[in-house]
Order: structure tokens, then C-alpha cells, then sequence
């Protein structure tokens, strides 16, 4: 068997799996994307770390010089790095000027220690009566 019919045997095989490598990155690049928009840094950094591995299988294509499935790879997490944060900014809520304050005060009071019932004396009887 000649060289140039094992190369053509291996393209046959890593040009798929290069394509196949550039899609997992692609997905994982959108999870990215939708993982940091939420600000989910576990997810964002379990799908970069899936990222990393579909990158790596898109160069396999880089056998028969198919370099489209690495460059798209690569670019996709970079357009996930940037759009991700971009979006959580643009889409975080603001809220109103009414809800704020109620807010504030809702936040104030969680924040105040549990308190125990009062203890009422009756000045006539002497008698200390504990109200739940």
C-alpha cells in the first residue's frame, strides 16, 4: 500500500472527527455563553473544559489542511468569553425607585435578630406573663 493511499485512509478518518470536534466546541462555546450571561461559573468552566477537548479533536482535520473546523473553534469561545459577560450587564435588572426601597427594607428586617417574646409585668398583681 502506498503512502498516498494511507494518507487518503486517513483523511477518510479525521476529517470527521475533526468536523465532529469543531461542533462539540461550538456547543460548548454557547452553553459558555449562556453559562456566564447567568454568571453559573461552575457550568461556564465544566463547558470550557469540554470546550477544550472538542478543539483538540477539531484539529484533527488540520491532516488533510481542512483548517475551518480549528479557526471556527477557536473563535466561537472567544465570541463566548466576550458575549457572555456583555449580555449579563445588558440584562441584569434594575430595579424601580418604589422597589428599591422595599427592597432595603426587606433585606433590613431579614437581617435583624430573632427576637424573644417580650415579658409583660402587671403592676397590680406582680405577675410576669411571657407573650408568644
Amino acid at each position: 500500500m502506498s503512502s498516498l493511499a494511507v494518507t487518503n485512509a486517513l483523511m477518510s478518518v479525521f476529517v470527521p472527527i475533526g468536523i465532529a470536534g469543531a461542533v462539540i466546541a461550538l456547543t460548548c462555546a454557547l452553553v459558555a455563553t449562556f453559562a456566564l450571561a447567568r454568571g453559573s461559573a461552575g457550568l461556564a468552566g465544566g463547558a470550557i473544559g469540554v470546550w477544550i477537548v472538542g478543539a483538540m479533536l477539531s484539529m484533527c482535520a488540520s491532516f488533510a489542511s481542512l483548517w475551518t473546523p480549528v479557526l471556527l473553534a477557536l473563535v466561537a469561545l472567544g465570541v463566548a468569553l466576550v458575549l457572555g459577560p456583555m449580555l449579563r450587564l445588558l440584562l441584569r435588572r434594575r430595579p424601580r425607585p418604589g422597589e428599591a426601597a422595599v427592597a432595603r427594607e426587606k433585606t433590613a428586617v431579614d437581617r435583624m435578630p430573632n427576637a424573644r417574646p417580650a415579658a409583660s409585668a402587671s403592676a397590680s398583681t406582680g405577675v410576669v406573663a411571657v407573650t408568644s
